[in-house]
């Protein structure tokens, strides 16, 4: 018995075939069948039915075996001929490329096999496009890969460089183990260690007084604070009082937590001496400073502006509007807008103020506009004038004319012009509207809104009063 399968042809089990079933047998064995002649022509050429990509190969039969294959596959095929004509083997294999001007370039592995009546070759071929696509699909996934890796390689590259000449100590720590990931020399050299000892071990104990979970719940509320500044820490090993300053932000699905660290005397000897001193006249000075955007939305407000207005913390006066603390409310809040808009600055508003528990006091407001960035700022110096006002009242009472004068002067801005003139007269009339045009620097519309008049009724009274060319106009 063989292995080859001879023994069935020998014994007589395989029957003689006719020669349309041996064509179907060729057929349906391989994809193409071609019987070339010792001439090297094309004398048989069979298709499998079942294999149409192919297309229409009718052309080639009669044709030079040559004209339809690449000039490698010719050399190729005129060895393999040699070797199969030398009767050194029975059959042999080989992968030849087709080049025909009628169909694009397709590979097919042949097994040649000698006819010994005529020396003709019967090459029985299976198409190879199939397995060429997926070593093409191969090959591209591992240049892609390889692109990626080299990519790779090239930004981490990169990220050790940055970390190695940095000046600036920078510690990475996971969020999720509490442990340092990586840091740069400069930070090793802080915190009093070697990098290779750093790495990995708990950063909250690297610090004095510190736990792990204390500490990380301090990182991550401060790294999300708005404008929150570092914070001072002692580090264990170096003994040095280092400032803080963190960052959250995710990479490949983990939190990290980047931690900038800087010596706490070189911070305090290089701070601008004017900058302290402004930051401790804005959180420890008695007048009130507040600022806002273009619209009048307060951004930021000191400890004294809070206890003016009897509001609990900072939050609960950010992003609300400043005509919220002001008695004539919107009125007030267009006047300064407008008149600082105009001028640039204002001095010495007067007005009162409206605190959360719905009591009033005197107040002298000082306005700047600062325009010399992207999104301008209004900023407002506010200054408690209760103690001032009670001053200025006479100890003794007044008589005649003055009285009545100097409670109008007390009523305007408080009562619309309404009730002031109903109680008084023409004089007082003209006064409260010479007063309103003073407050607001002659701004007529803003006048005719503190008076709750219309523009065409103030016109009328200062034709009637002979205010209508005031400064000069």
């Amino acid at each position: 018995m063989t292995s080859d399968g001879r023994h069935l042809l020998r014994g007589g089990r395989v029957p003689p075939l006719s020669p349309d079933l041996l064509s179907d047998v060729i057929s349906t064995a391989a994809d193409i069948a071609l019987v070339v002649s010792a001439s090297g022509n094309i004398d048989s050429l069979i298709v499998n039915p079942h294999h149409r990509s192919f297309g229409q190969l009718d052309a080639w039969a009669g044709a030079q075996i040559d004209a339809v294959l690449t000039e490698e596959s010719q050399r190729k095929l005129v060895t393999r001929l040699a070797s199969l004509r030398s009767g050194t083997q029975g059959s042999v294999a080989v992968e030849l490329n087709h080049a025909d001007p009628g169909n694009f370039e397709f590979p097919v592995r042949y097994a040649m096999h000698l006819i010994d009546a005529d020396q003709s070759v019967l090459m029985l071929g299976r198409d190879l496009r199939p397995i060429a696509e997926v070593q093409q699909q191969l090959v591209s996934a591992q240049l892609a890969m390889e692109r990626e890796y080299e990519s790779q390689r090239e930004m981490e590259t990169r990220y050790r460089v940055i970390m190695e000449v940095s000046r600036d100590p920078m510690v990475l720590i996971s969020m999720a183990t509490g442990r340092i990931t990586d840091l740069n020399p400069a930070a090793a050299s802080l915190l009093g260690g070697a990098r290779a000892d750093l790495l990995g071990a708990a950063i909250a104990q690297e610090f004095e007084g510190r736990r792990r979970g204390e500490f990380m719940e301090t990182m991550a509320n401060l790294a999300v604070a708005e404008a929150a500044g570092p914070i001072e820490l002692s580090a264990r090993r170096s003994q040095q009082r280092l400032l803080v300053t963190p960052k959250v932000f995710r990479a490949a699905g983990e939190r990290l937590l980047l931690c900038q660290l800087d010596p706490a005397e070189a911070v305090a000897s290089s701070s601008d001496e004017l900058s302290d001193n402004l930051s401790r006249l804005y959180h420890e000075g008695v007048d009130g400073i507040v600022f806002t955007d273009a619209e009048g939305v307060i951004r930021g407000a000191n400890e004294a502006f809070l206890n003016l207005t009897d509001s609990s913390n900072l939050a609960a006066v950010r992003g609300r509007s400043l005509a919220d603390f002001l008695v004539r409310g919107t009125v007030d809040l267009r006047v300064l807008l407008d008149s600082v808009k105009r001028t640039g600055q204002l001095r010495l508003y007067a007005t009162r103020l409206t605190t959360d528990f719905a009591g009033q006091i005197a107040a002298e407001v000082s306005a700047t506009w600062l325009d010399d960035r992207a999104q301008p700022l209004l900023a407002l110096v506010i200054r408690d004038a209760s103690r001032a006002e009670t001053l200025r009242r006479p100890a003794a009472p007044a008589t005649g004319a003055e009285e009545p004068v100097r409670n109008v002067m007390e009523l305007v801005g408080n009562s619309t012009l309404k009730d002031i003139v109903a109680e008084t007269t023409d004089v007082v009339e003209k006064m409260c509207i010479e007063t309103a045009l003073e407050l607001t620097r002659n701004n007529r519309v803003a006048a005719a809104e503190m008076l709750s008049l219309s523009r065409q009724s103030l016109y009328v009274k200062l034709r009637k009063f002979g205010l209508l060319n005031r400064d000069g106009e």
